[in-house]
This record gives C-alpha cells, sequence and structure tokens, in this order.
C-alpha cells in the first residue's frame, strides 16, 4: 500500500470516527463501530490507531495545520502580525477554510477534547506539532524577507556598477575596435558572472518557537472559548473574530525580533 492510500485510510477512519463521536457521543462508540462505520475490519483500525481516541487525531491535525499552511502562503511583502491575521480570516472563517456544517463538527469534537482526557492528549499533541510547523514558517517568512532586502540591495548596487563601469565600456568598445572584441567580451563576461546574493535558511531560534507557540495558543484559545459557547461561527462570537481579537491585544509582542511596524 502507498503512502498516499495509507493517508486516505488514515482519512477515511477519522471521518467515520468523527461522526460517531458527533452522533451517539465517546463514550458509545467502540473501536469496532468505527471499523465498521468505515467499512474496515477491526485488526485494520489498529494497524491505524491503538485507541478509539486517536482516530480523530488526523482531523484534529488537518484542522491545525491548515492555519500554519495559509501563515507561509500569506503574501511575503506582509509583516508577521499581518500574516496570522491575514492567515485567520482565511481559515477560521466558515466557507474559505472550513464550511459552516463542518464548523459544527468541529464544535462537538472540541467540547469532547475538553471532556475526555485522553482525546484532550490527541488534541494537544496536533497543537503542539502545529505550533513546530509554525516556527518553521516563522524562520522561512524572516529568510525570504532578507532576501528582499538583498535583492533591493543587490539592484543599488548593480545600477552604481553600472555607472562605474560606464567609461570604461566606452574604453571597452574602443578597444573592441582596436582588438576585436576581446576587451569588451571580457567586460561582458565578468559583469554576467557576478554570483547572486543567497541567504540560508533561518534557524528556528527559542524567539520564533515562543512567537509560534503564542500565536498557536492565540488561535487555539478562541477556538475552544467559541466551542464552549452556542454561537454561529460566523460574526463576533465565532472563532475567527474572538482569534483576531487574541492577536490583536498582542500588538507591541516581538514575533521573533519582529513587531506590527517592522517590515
Amino acid at each position: 500500500m502507498t503512502e498516499r492510500r495509507k493517508a486516505e485510510t488514515r482519512t477515511e477512519i477519522a471521518r467515520a470516527a468523527a461522526a460517531l463521536f458527533v452522533r451517539q457521543g465517546l463514550r458509545a462508540t467502540r473501536a469496532e463501530d468505527i471499523a465498521q462505520a468505515a467499512g474496515i475490519a477491526p485488526r485494520t483500525f489498529y494497524r491505524y490507531f491503538a485507541t478509539k481516541e486517536e482516530a480523530v487525531a488526523p482531523l484534529y491535525a488537518a484542522g491545525a495545520q491548515r492555519w500554519a499552511e495559509a501563515v507561509r502562503a500569506a503574501p511575503a511583502h506582509l509583516t508577521v502580525p499581518e500574516a496570522l491575521e491575514h492567515a485567520v480570516r482565511h481559515t477560521l472563517t466558515p466557507g474559505l477554510g472550513v464550511s459552516a456544517a463542518s464548523w459544527e463538527w468541529v464544535r462537538t469534537l472540541i467540547r469532547l477534547a475538553g471532556a475526555s482526557p485522553a482525546l484532550r492528549k490527541v488534541w494537544a499533541e496536533a497543537c503542539q506539532e502545529s505550533d513546530q510547523t509554525l516556527a518553521e514558517i516563522l524562520a522561512s517568512r524572516s529568510t525570504g524577507l532578507k532576501s528582499c532586502e538583498v535583492g533591493v540591495s543587490g539592484a543599488a548596487g548593480a545600477e552604481a556598477a553600472e555607472d562605474r563601469e560606464g567609461s570604461e565600456g566606452r574604453e571597452a568598445h574602443e578597444g573592441h575596435e582596436a582588438h576585436g572584441g576581446r576587451e569588451g567580451r571580457e567586460t561582458n563576461d565578468s559583469v554576467a558572472a557576478r554570483p547572486t546574493p543567497s541567504i540560508p535558511p533561518a534557524p528556528v531560534t527559542p524567539d520564533l518557537r515562543f512567537a509560534a507557540a503564542v500565536a498557536g495558543a492565540a488561535v487555539r484559545v478562541a477556538v475552544e472559548s467559541w466551542a464552549a459557547t452556542a454561537s454561529p461561527p460566523t460574526g463576533p462570537g465565532g472563532p475567527a473574530a474572538l482569534a483576531l481579537h487574541n492577536l490583536g491585544s498582542l500588538r507591541g509582542f516581538g514575533w521573533g525580533g519582529q513587531t506590527q511596524g517592522d517590515t
């Protein structure tokens, strides 16, 4: 079985488990029930998951990772706080990241995690993995900003080089006429051969790990707070609005060395 098919099977089992948990509750659901709903044998279920609670881990992980990946996909010119807010709007707003109907499933699964220590552990592990991913993404965005700076300074340097080489070009042209173009070609080759500056990947520093954990907590608490209410997933009481509020209260926080006003 290919890795892709294994991942698909895990997702199918997770969806079957979530549907049963939502419909009949965690306590009333057995691993055998999940296997039957997923159309597999119980022994196949246990090849993928050790317990019934772990069966929904792929769904928890997908939700937590989705918003972290949206930070990666945010426009490169955005500051870290702006990228985080951009990701929240694109993943926690019903219809953009998850449908309104699916958010009701999310509400139930988050509530179940609050009532079950075993399920709470699965949810916490998914959030922790998402924080690690986010820290790496923040590091890559930091590298991207530096690359942009290098590109700007490199362009300025190229213009200065062209100014300096203006007279040399004229002399090279004269040399070209006198010596069959050898000097002119050498001048052009030396310009074309200049290496493009590169920026190595930024390390995931303790500051970035802390920043990712803070951002992750802001979003996690928003989702958990919404799930504890009867508020619809849209509007001022929805997860997106609550997450944006939490992130807004952190303005001025050093997001791995970058604050709201940095560019």
